[in-house]
């Protein structure tokens, strides 16, 4: 075993950041300090401790670069309306009578093409909450299924933590996508079964004023809404299907591309960047932080004891998978910065112990879900905000949120073990 910083150190580094971000420091600085003290305190030195820290930001860069090219498609989808208009269709084809099971479906695929998933919320909110209030549904039951499909699609989508549970086990995107297809369809169903149950109930009633008044926009056609995304599918679907590789920092913002020029919005094209990237430099600050405890985590002896912990109880290794996904999420109430710390922290351990990469992968990126929007991320507030709704009434639906996110990292494992 060769490890520059002890467990103590790193668990104490993690639980200062923890509290820090609970305390409403700026989360890239909460992890950036607590790298800081754990390194000291865990034995590695100054000087150690430093350049651990800076190496871990290091590795994170790849991830980064191809988070930031992917802002181009989010912002697309966004300012051109193409994400409210495939919501919107969605929604319409199904009917009020299948209300829920359209704005889990809408939402879903919003956030599985690309749109990160507190904004695939965000997006869909004002479209559920005109259709939940003529069905007569409740607040708790609308946004549980936008949430439950917004986590479905999050796991099968070319998001920043999909990207970085990739890059951190070295398996190409769109197989990491593909391997999480059926999971997410469990959660989804599982989505659909929650929130009818919550949307009958006592959840907050839809008023008036929780429906936006509608500003007369003009969306566009749903081909050229659908435009973009499909040119992303395609392209990533090129390696499996053909052996031909289309890197994602090609293939996103090129669907983010078509989409401007299919809704005919090429003279904002620079607007729509610059919108797109406001919405992702935020991740892409919160990665680097996020490197840097992942570099000491990595670099400690914590890896070992959680193996010899698992040994020691008897457990197979393969555990360890889902277990970092679910803890290091709940730590940082970030599905992104929970799925890469994990990745980056057990990817070799998980490998070396015959766990297939891409499996190890899934499982790690699903458990991620399971407890992601717990109220020191911002997550938690974003979606709560969507719709209207208070911190006690938002707080009432995290043990749904996690039923949902529990689901998919069940069928996960339940995948690897089959096949």
């Amino acid at each position: 075993m060769d490890y520059s910083f002890s467990t103590i150190g790193a668990l104490l580094g993690l639980a200062v950041s923890i509290i820090l971000i609970i305390r409403k420091v700026q989360p890239a600085y909460s992890l950036i300090f607590g790298a800081l003290l754990g390194g000291i305190v865990g034995g590695g030195g100054l000087v150690t401790t430093v350049d651990t820290m800076v190496s871990g930001a290091q590795s994170m860069m790849s991830s980064i670069l191809r988070i930031m090219t992917s802002g181009i498609l989010a912002g697309a989808l966004i300012k051109t309306g193409s994400a409210e208009k495939i919501a919107e269709t969605i929604v319409e084809k199904l009917g009020e009578k299948r209300a829920v099971a359209a704005i889990a479906i809408a939402t879903m695929i919003i956030c599985a093409v690309g749109v990160f998933v507190d904004i695939s919320v965000i997006t869909v909110a004002p479209i559920a909450l005109a259709i939940g209030k003529k069905a007569g549904l409740s607040k708790s039951g609308i946004l549980l299924a936008m949430i439950g499909g917004g986590k479905a699609g999050n796991i099968i989508s070319p998001n920043p933590n999909t990207i970085a549970a990739s890059e951190a086990f070295s398996v190409d995107l769109t197989s990491l996508m593909m391997q999480n297809v059926v999971p997410a369809l469990f959660a989804l169903v599982m989505s659909i079964v929650l929130a009818s149950m919550l949307a009958k109930k006592s959840g907050g009633a839809i008023s008036e004023n929780d429906i936006e008044a509608q500003d007369g926009k003009e969306l566009p056609g749903f081909p050229a809404a659908v435009a973009g995304p499909l040119v992303v599918i395609i392209l990533l679907a090129l390696r499996p299907i053909a052996g031909i590789s289309i890197d994602p920092l090609i293939a996103l913002p090129l669907g983010g591309a078509v989409s401007i020029l299919a809704t005919k919005n090429w003279k904002n094209t620079v607007s729509f960047m610059e919108f797109g990237l406001s919405k992702v430099i935020g991740v892409s600050v919160l990665l680097i932080g996020t490197g840097t405890i992942a570099g000491i985590i990595k670099a400690s002896a914590l890896q070992y004891d959680v193996i010899h912990l698992l040994n020691a109880m008897n457990m197979p290794a393969f555990v360890l998978s889902p277990l970092a996904g679910i803890l290091m999420a709940g730590a940082t109430a970030s599905t992104t910065a929970g799925a890469t710390i994990a990745a980056q922290t057990f990817a070799p351990t998980l490998i070396s112990a015959g766990v297939p990469a891409l499996s190890a992968a899934a499982m790690i990126h699903a458990g991620a879900t399971v407890v992601d929007s717990l109220p020191h991320g911002s997550f938690f507030h974003a979606t709560g905000g969507s719709v209207g709704m208070t911190i006690k009434e938002r707080m009432k639906l995290i043990p749904f949120e996690a039923c949902i996110g529990l689901t998919s990292t069940i069928v996960a494992v339940v995948l690897y073990l089959v096949f």
